[in-house]
């Protein structure tokens, strides 16, 4: 009875359109947003680079 309900149907098939598609997106945004952090940090180690005479 549940699989002839139109309106099951049309949520399952929405579940299974947009599930994946959420999860790559934070997948994505996960990589990206680590990405920008591992380019401040080089940008920041360009502007004060750590010195090998560290007893100043």
């Amino acid at each position: 009875m549940t699989i002839n309900n139109p309106i099951f149907i049309f949520a399952l098939i929405t579940v299974i359109w947009f599930i994946p598609g959420i999860l790559v997106r934070r997948i994505n945004e996960l990589k990206q947003i680590k990405k920008s952090k591992k380019r401040q940090a080089d940008a920041i180690n360009k502007l004060y680079p750590n010195s090998k005479d560290s007893s100043n």
